[in-house]
């Protein structure tokens, strides 16, 4: 494990990238407070002037794992307008990347335990990524008819499940869980199905 050492004048933001460290190498609960304090370079007493104990510290570490990943969904989002198919189709390339580039922030997130409802802050931050998926979704259910048109929320969270499926299985590197397509194939395809059972994509797209 490498010390990463508290040089720079900001001990919150140390502590948080040591946990980060952590949580990549032990899991979100496999280690301990004394264990970040060493990583960071300071004594555990200086853990408690920023965080109130380890769930406070890893809380911190999925606040900022969700500000990064609405802002790389805010811009897959983007970068896939005008069209509503292509613009969906990226949010869930992003879903992918972040977890590839970022899997300390979405270990924190979304395998700690940590509620987004722990902090107002929190719960902001993971709305504002849940709502790009939500509006992508939103600007293709147009092309439905309403009468078989899912609502809007049901419609985001089929896709974010696959995503998180096909991480957890396929994207995370974890003995035994070879597949012989790539994780962005198989999360493509995926929803492929999924849109051509809606009648979003022809049989043969």
């Amino acid at each position: 494990m490498t010390k990463r050492g508290y040089h720079h004048g900001n001990l919150r933001q140390a502590l948080v990238d040591a946990a980060l460290l952590l949580i990549e190498e032990l899991g979100p609960t496999g280690f301990t407070l004394s264990e970040a304090a060493k990583t960071a370079g300071v004594t555990p007493a200086a853990v408690y002037r920023h965080f109130e104990g380890r769930d406070d510290l890893i809380a911190e570490c999925a606040l900022q794992g969700h500000a990064i990943f609405a802002d790389l969904m805010e811009h897959a989002y983007a970068s896939g307008q005008p069209s509503a198919l292509a613009a969906f189709e990226a949010t869930g390339r992003a879903y992918l990347a972040f977890a590839r580039r970022f899997p300390g922030h979405y270990m924190a997130m979304f395998e700690s335990g940590t509620s987004v409802n722990a902090t107002p802050q929190l719960a902001a931050a993971a709305a504002r990524s849940r709502d790009v998926l939500e509006r992508a979704a939103i600007a293709l259910s147009q092309h439905i008819a309403p009468e078989k048109r899912p609502p809007p929320a049901m419609f985001s969270a089929h896709v974010w499940a696959m995503s998180h499926g096909v991480v957890d299985l396929f994207a995370r590197g974890r003995p035994g869980a070879a597949a012989p397509f790539s994780p962005e194939d198989l999360l493509e395809a995926g929803i492929g199905i999924y849109l051509r059972g809606l009648g979003l994509i022809g049989p043969d797209a």
